[in-house]
C-alpha cells in the first residue's frame, strides 16, 4: 500500500467485507431458525438437519477453496464470487417460504429446500469468507498493520452480532417480513462481492503453491499426527469443542424460545439481545488485562463461570410466569443474557488468542483447518442430537391449526448449564500442559 488512497481502499475492504460477512453469518445463526418456525414448521428436526449439513458444507468448502486458492496463487476470484454467491443464496433461502404456502403435503419439500438452501449459503459463505477473505488478510498482514488487522478480526464478530441482532429484528418487524432481511443483507454481500472484483488486489508476495496433486495437497491438511504433537493445543481445541457443543444446544433456539415460548415479537428480541451483547462487551476489558498478564487459564475459567451463571439464570427464571413480553424490561431475562454475553465474548477472546499462540509458524493454514473441525464441524453435528429430543420431550403443543408443534423451553438452558460445566474437564488438562510447558 504505497499511498493514502490505497490504504483507505484496503481498510474499506477489511471492514466492509468483514462486517458484511459477520452479518450474513448472524442471519444463519440467529434468524434462519426463527424463519423456519415462522414460515415452515415449528419442528426442531428441520433445524437439526440445517445445522449438521451446514457444518459439513462449511468444513468442506474451507478446505476445498483454501487448497484451490493456495495452488492458484490467487485469492480475489474466490473472495469476490464467494461473496456474490453467498448473497444470492441468502436471498434464495427466503423464497423457500413460498413452497409450502397454499399447498397441502408440501411440508417435506419445503423442509428439504430449506436445508439445501442453507447448505449452499454456508458453502459459498465459507468460500468467500473463511477460505478467501481470512487468507487474504493473512497475506496482506505486515508489521505496520498487524495490530489493526488483529483488532478488526477480534471485534468484527461482536459488532456483526450486535448489528445483525438489532437491525435484523427491526427489518423482520412484528409482521415477520423475513424477505426484507434476506434481501438487505444478501444484497450487501452481492454489492461488495462485485466491488471486490475491481478493488481487491492480491499480495505481490502470493505465489502458486502446488504440492503434488490437488487431492494429495487437500488431504495433507488432515495430518492428525502433526496435531497430536501439540498436546496443549489439542486440549485447548477440546475446550472449544465442549463449550460450543453446549452453546449450540441452546443458541440456535434462543430466538424461537423468546418468540414462541415467552411471547415476544422478533423486533423486541433483537433489541433485548442487542442490549445484553453491548453491555457484555465490557468483559473485553478485564479479559485483556488477564491475557496481558498471561493468565489464560484464569480468564477461560472466569468466562465459563459467567456463561454458567447466564445460561443457568435463563433456565431457572426464563419461564412465561416470570416474563412480561409486553416490555423489554424483564430483569431476570436481561441479567441472564448479560452474563451469557459476557461469558461468550470473553471465551471467544481468550481461546482465539490462546490457540493462535500455539499454532506452529510453518503450518498455520493447516491448523486453521483443525480449528474449523473442533469449532464448527463437531459441535454443529453433535449438538442437535442433544437439543432435538429435549425440545420434543418438553415443548410439545398443538398450534392454532391443530397440528403438533415443538417449542424450545427453559429446560434446554438447564441441560446446557450442565454441559458448559463439563468444559472445565479439558480446561484442567490444558492448564496442566501449559504449566509443564512453562
Amino acid at each position: 500500500m504505497k499511498n493514502n488512497s490505497s490504504k483507505l481502499r484496503f481498510w474499506i475492504l477489511v471492514w466492509g467485507l468483514g462486517i458484511i460477512g459477520q452479518l450474513c453469518w448472524n442471519i444463519e445463526n440467529q434468524w434462519f431458525n426463527t424463519f423456519v418456525y415462522a414460515k415452515i414448521a415449528k419442528d426442531p428436526t428441520i433445524i437439526s438437519w440445517m445445522v449438521a449439513i451446514s457444518a459439513i458444507a462449511t468444513t468442506i468448502s474451507t478446505f476445498l477453496f483454501g487448497t484451490l486458492s493456495d495452488r492458484s496463487g490467487k485469492r480475489k476470484p474466490f473472495l469476490a464470487f464467494g461473496y456474490i454467491l453467498w448473497g444470492i443464496f441468502t436471498i434464495l433461502f427466503g423464497t423457500t417460504e413460498f413452497i409450502a404456502k397454499g399447498k397441502s403435503g408440501a411440508l417435506l419439500l419445503a423442509a428439504t429446500a430449506v436445508v439445501l438452501a442453507d447448505a449452499l449459503m454456508s458453502f459459498f459463505g465459507s468460500m468467500g469468507n473463511d477460505a478467501s477473505f481470512n487468507a487474504w488478510l493473512n497475506d496482506m498482514m505486515n508489521e505496520e498493520n498487524r495490530g489493526s488487522i488483529g483488532a478488526a478480526l477480534a471485534t468484527q464478530p461482536i459488532i456483526g452480532t450486535i448489528i445483525g441482532t438489532i437491525l435484523g429484528g427491526l427489518l423482520i418487524g412484528a409482521n415477520d417480513n423475513y424477505m426484507r432481511l434476506f434481501i438487505a443483507f444478501g444484497g450487501l454481500a452481492i454489492i461488495f462481492g462485485f466491488l471486490s472484483l475491481f478493488l481487491v488486489k492480491d499480495s505481490p508476495d502470493l505465489k502458486p503453491n502446488k504440492q503434488g496433486s490437488f487431492f494429495s495437497q487437500l488431504l495433507s491438511a488432515f495430518n492428525y499426527k502433526e496435531l497430536l504433537k501439540h498436546k496443549e493445543l489439542v486440549w485447548v481445541f477440546l475446550v472449544l469443542t465442549v463449550y460450543f457443543v453446549a452453546f449450540n444446544v441452546y443458541y440456535p433456539h434462543v430466538g424461537n424460545y423468546m418468540i414462541y415460548y415467552l411471547g415476544f415479537k422478533a423486533d423486541d428480541i433483537g433489541i433485548i439481545q442487542g442490549i445484553a451483547l453491548i453491555l457484555g462487551m465490557l468483559s473485553v476489558i478485564p479479559a485483556s488485562k488477564m491475557l496481558n498478564k498471561n493468565k489464560f487459564v484464569l480468564a477461560a475459567s472466569v468466562s465459563i463461570v459467567l456463561s454458567i451463571i447466564g445460561v443457568g439464570t435463563l433456565g431457572i427464571f426464563g419461564r412465561p410466569e416470570y416474563v412480561d413480553p409486553t416490555t423489554i424490561l424483564n430483569w431476570p431475562l436481561l441479567i441472564g443474557l448479560f452474563f451469557f454475553g459476557c461469558g461468550y465474548i470473553m471465551f471467544m477472546q481468550v481461546t482465539s488468542v490462546w490457540m493462535k499462540q500455539l499454532f506452529p509458524e510453518e503450518a498455520k493454514g493447516q491448523f486453521e483447518g483443525f480449528r474449523i473441525i473442533f469449532f464448527v464441524l463437531i459441535p454443529w453435528i453433535v449438538s442437535p442430537f442433544i437439543a432435538n429430543p429435549i425440545i420434543k420431550n418438553n415443548g410439545e403443543i398443538l398450534d392454532s391449526n391443530g397440528l403438533t408443534a415443538y417449542l424450545p423451553t427453559h429446560v434446554l438452558f438447564l441441560v446446557s448449564t450442565l454441559l458448559i460445566l463439563a468444559t472445565f474437564i479439558p480446561l484442567y488438562f490444558a492448564a496442566r500442559q501449559r504449566k509443564q510447558r512453562g
